[in-house]
């Protein structure tokens, strides 16, 4: 008796295994969120252009005497990688350009954390951000105005 009850379950069992995979499509794999880029870990077949994003100072900073500017690259990842044979790296590479008050003279960053620039005099100031490629070509830029009141402290 026990044999037919064991018969008669196996028999449901491989039946409902059958018929399950028979009606049911593989799982579809999960879908990216939304708005997010491809994870640069393998070459793209095409990019978008790079953009720079950069934030505003922020107040209490600024009274203190201290300029805080956070950034970001967009369809650009910044790492310290330079010279002409990078270029053709994929997902695109590239730093930072950092020009303060139209000075004849910059420097480069290739960190992706926000700048500090401290003990600038109070007064109008501005920075220009330059998003550039492996060889220093400026590929997009942002201007970023503020006033640095008067007794801010240095830090």
């Amino acid at each position: 008796m026990t044999h037919l009850i064991r018969g008669a379950v196996l028999t449901a069992v491989v039946a409902l295994a059958a018929a399950c995979s028979a009606s049911a499509a593989p799982p579809a794999p999960p879908a990216a969120p939304v708005g997010w880029s491809p994870a640069p870990v393998v070459p793209l077949a095409s990019q978008p252009p790079p953009a720079l994003v950069v934030d505003a100072p922020l107040p209490e900073q600024l009274a203190m005497g201290l300029v805080v500017l956070r950034y970001r690259a967009e369809n650009l990842r910044i790492v310290p990688v330079y010279g002409p044979a990078a270029l053709d790296v994929s997902p695109r590479v590239g730093h930072i350009h950092v020009t303060v008050d139209d000075a004849p003279w910059h420097w480069a960053d290739a960190g992706g954390e926000p700048l500090i620039i401290q003990a600038l005099p109070p007064g109008p100031h501005k920075v220009r951000l330059g998003l550039a490629d492996p060889t220093h070509q400026v590929l997009d830029s942002k201007t970023v105005s503020f006033v640095v009141p008067p007794g801010g402290g240095h830090h």
